[in-house]
């Protein structure tokens, strides 16, 4: 991640509470620098008043938009306009999309097409639709409370390695790292962690290990016992990269020690 690079943050009021706005701005900084802060609704009404209070200590500039016919979603209009406006200026080189509304689907994918990164947040009840259009998707339950992150599924759902209400279960992640161990393991079946872990985001764009109750993607992959996991120091002593590969059992194992 380049910590420098220039964002456009740009937030659907009517679609997401004030109150998470400081956990997603931090959430933000390990991506870049937000050079735009755009909030859009109608402030008018009296739903807007959770964003009131926290507008002037963040410098997040509000972006009025009357509703004009009832039914359509003039807020999304104007946010996506801007959106178009500020990716043709040149002057930034990601964009942030705050919302749960699946409204943004083909915003988030015109953005992508242009090159620019697209970091999506919103609830678990964002359609799966919006989150794949993101290059990095972030639920913000995960940042409020990151200790009892992990979604409980229902067992018919841990079954599945499709996502279930937008969220990769662990079924579906560990299909897909042992697919990239066996595409990109050595004679051994080992893969670097840090490229499994690369490739598991660009497959699984809400794939977050605080998802599941991890603070790292090594804790992650130790919690699922299905890999061998393998620490190896570097040239430089005070690095060490960690390894894993298929768990060997029995026969297997003996052959590749």
């Amino acid at each position: 991640m380049d910590s420098e690079k220039k964002l456009a943050v740009l937030i659907d009021a009517e679609n997401i509470s004030g109150r998470y706005i400081k956990y997603i701005l931090d959430e933000i900084s390990k991506y870049g620098v937000p050079t735009y802060k755009r909030i859009y609704g109608d402030w008018s009404s009296p739903q807007m008043n959770s964003w009131k209070s926290v507008l002037l200590e963040y410098s997040i500039i509000p972006v009025q938009q009357y509703h004009y016919t009832t039914g359509k979603n003039a807020t999304d209009s104007a946010l996506i306009i801007d959106a178009m406006d500020i990716l043709y200026s040149g002057n930034v080189e990601g964009f942030c999309l705050v919302s749960s509304d699946s409204d943004f689907t083909r915003l988030a994918a015109r953005l992508r097409e242009s090159g620019s990164l697209v970091i999506g947040f919103g609830e678990r009840k964002t359609p799966s639709a919006f989150i794949s259009s993101c290059n990095k998707f972030v639920y913000i339950e995960v940042l409020m409370d990151p200790e009892n992150a992990e979604m409980p599924l229902s067992a018919d759902e841990e079954t599945k390695t499709e996502p279930v209400n937008g969220l990769s279960n662990k079924n579906a992640i560990i299909a897909s790292i042992n697919s990239i161990l066996k595409d990109l393991g050595d004679d051994q079946g080992w893969v670097f962690l840090g490229s499994v872990g690369g490739i598991l985001s660009k497959r699984h764009p809400d794939f977050d290990v605080r998802n599941y109750g991890s603070r790292s993607l090594t804790d992650f992959v130790q919690k699922l016992k299905k890999f061998d996991i393998e620490t190896r120091q570097t040239k430089n002593p005070r690095i060490k990269h960690t390894y894993i590969r298929i768990k060997q059992t029995g026969k297997a194992a003996k052959a590749t020690e």
